[in-house]
């Protein structure tokens, strides 16, 4: 099979068991590769009802198809597993050389389960795969350890948690070279295995059908890129570039644990105003000719020596405007404690914020909170939390399980206050004037998610792919929409092509590369057809864990509390207009309205 090593890698930690076979080529055909294989996998190895952080969870390592080759932003990869934060289907895509590293030592898919005695990492060297003692790593942050190893092993390419995750921080995240696969506490199930660290290097070659073609459109596409109008913006400022244009034109920036639009001291940590002074130079993920991350160095005052890469949009809302933190400074510090300790940014900061507002509203106190000032915009504060939640001490131990199960141990109404959907907290999105959005949030695999579909890309302009003239106070017609591009970006997910190539790359750019690549012919509705196909195994999955209609609800605060003031002001989520949507959602789908699929919808795909 051409584009594929043509093996997957198995390993039991509990009876150190090393296990290579081949990668059936049904496999190929009806699932690609990347989130294809990963949910295969999880549905058919991890049993009904496991403990996420119990042995019998499996950690799996999916590199997109396109990893390793030159496809312009073809270098994702992701992590998947059962999500110690909310029970359900957990992935998470990081750009990084990870995949494709893995790809050149022969395996296209690793699984990793059972559960170590002790601290020990993975190394894997072309055919030499072996599990070796990570005792002296332990208890060290992600930059330490991926030194330390690579001190050892050579260039290999090292993914890695840090205290949270050996502290089982249900939002521990996963690092590899600055670049994380964040969402839904995959670090922690490295935890609970005892595994700090996948060491890989790669030396074999990957031979994609047809490599003259395979190099014309490779040249084509990333012509392309540069060209574009948003090439520069992109370049310079990030994925933060948009900030001003959601926070003041469309009033959709979540501040103070969203009960607010708008967060009128933003200032000083838009890109416009701190690239020019802290940015060092950009940093691309493999295969980028358009890099949006950025170095952001800090070379004088409390914080001189800082360095990450950074600040994305999402933890300026997170652990910025979601916190009432307008301090860049203060803000890089919260980026890089989460990034040393791995934690999820994005809900360490919801867990600041929630904590922030039960704070004011006098639910909790400073003595709850070990004498801390839990105000609104207090960096001491915020900084403190973190190293808290990543270390389990204190009210840090009730946060580092997440809001929901936060608020339930607080009580005293707190639960009015936790802002997630199927106990994930959500990103940068005021769904309550952004309605599509707001069903996206509900329907993700992997609870409220913007990636799951990219929705803001269509509902913020009004027209994206086959979509056009979309109002996004609305509830019209958005059950067609987010279904469809739910099964667009899964494909994404399947190629490892980044999202913010969707300007560029669609279903009909998808079937020439994946032809040139594999020799696989498919046509764009056969494409579109796998991606639902994906989608459908992952919703089986979760109702096997047990989801309920019940689970994909809006929290209290985005059906009750309209937006304050700005460009949405007075807009909400109406129980009636989350209810519509969800139905109209389920139908588009082929379920019932308890979101049970029909026979034909699962029919291809094998449950045992």
């Amino acid at each position: 099979m051409k584009g594929f090593a043509g093996r997957i890698l198995k390993i039991d930690l509990t009876s150190r068991a090393v296990e290579k076979s081949p990668l059936p080529e049904s496999l190929v055909r009806t699932y690609l590769g990347g989130t294809g294989f990963a949910a295969r996998f999880l549905y058919d190895n991890v049993p009904s009802n496991a403990d996420a952080l119990g042995p019998s969870n499996v950690l799996i390592l999916a590199p997109g198809l396109l990893n390793g080759f030159p496809v312009p932003t073809g270098g994702k990869v992701l992590f998947c597993a059962k999500s110690p934060l909310t029970g359900t289907i957990a992935e998470s895509v990081m750009g990084a050389r990870l995949g494709s590293e893995l790809k050149r030592a022969g395996y296209d898919l690793l699984l990793v389960s059972g559960m170590s005695g002790s601290p020990c990492y993975v190394y894997i060297d072309d055919d030499d795969v072996e599990i070796r003692d990570a005792g002296d790593l332990w208890g060290k942050d992600t930059r330490a350890t991926a030194e330390d190893i690579r001190r050892t092993e050579g260039d290999a390419v090292v993914a890695c948690i840090g205290i949270a995750g050996e502290n089982l921080v249900r939002y521990a995240n996963i690092d590899c070279e600055d670049r994380q696969s964040g969402r839904g506490g995959l670090g922690a199930v490295m935890g609970s295995k005892k595994l700090k660290a996948i060491a890989v290097k790669g030396t074999g070659d990957l031979v994609p059908h047809d490599a003259d073609k395979l190099m014309e459109l490779c040249l084509r596409y990333y012509g392309r890129m540069v060209e574009s109008p948003a090439f520069n913006d992109d370049t310079k400022y990030g994925t933060g570039e948009f900030l001003e244009w959601m926070n003041s034109e469309k009033g959709t920036f979540p501040t103070r644990n969203w009960r607010e639009g708008v967060f009128d001291d933003r200032e000083k940590i838009d890109p416009y105003y701190w690239a020019p002074l802290y940015m060092k130079r950009n940093n691309a993920c493999l295969a980028c000719p358009k890099p949006c991350g950025r170095i952001f160095g800090i070379d004088e005052g409390r914080y001189a020596g800082l360095r990450i890469d950074g600040i994305e949009y999402e933890l300026l809302y997170s652990l910025g405007g979601l916190c009432g933190m307008g301090d860049i400074e203060e803000l890089a510090r919260a980026n890089e404690l989460c990034d040393l300790h791995g934690l999820d940014g994005i809900s360490a900061g919801a867990a600041v914020a929630f904590a922030m507002d039960l704070f004011q509203d006098g639910i909790l106190t400073r003595e709850d909170a070990g004498g801390l000032n839990l105000e609104f915009g207090n960096p001491e504060a915020e900084l403190k939390l973190i190293e808290m939640i990543a270390r389990r001490e204190g009210l840090g131990d009730v946060l580092a399980e997440g809001v929901k199960r936060a608020s339930e141990r607080i009580g005293k109404g707190s639960e009015d206050y936790a802002v997630h959907v199927k106990g994930m907290e959500p990103p940068a999105y005021d769904v309550r004037g952004i309605k599509g959005m707001a069903l996206a949030f509900m329907t993700s695999s992997r609870g409220a998610c913007h990636l799951r579909s990219c929705a803001y890309a269509l509902e913020l302009t009004g027209k994206f792919w086959k979509f056009e003239g979309v109002d996004r106070f609305s509830t019209e017609g958005k059950g067609v929409e987010i279904k469809e591009l739910e099964d667009m970006m899964t494909v994404y997910d399947v190629l490892g092509v980044c999202k913010f190539s969707r300007g560029f790359f669609l279903a009909e750019g998808f079937v020439d590369v994946l032809r040139t690549v594999t020799g696989l012919e498919f046509s764009e509705s056969e494409i579109l057809e796998l991606g639902e196909r994906v989608n459908n195994l992952k919703h089986m999955f979760n109702l096997r864990e047990g989801l309920t209609r019940d689970d994909f609800r809006l929290p209290k605060r985005l059906l009750t509390l309209p937006i304050p003031e700005g460009a949405s002001k007075g807009h909400v989520v109406t129980e009636e207009e989350m209810n519509k949507m969800l139905d109209d959602y389920f139908e588009a789908r082929g379920w019932s309205k308890d979101g049970l699929p029909a026979e034909e919808k699962t029919r291809d795909l094998d449950l045992a």
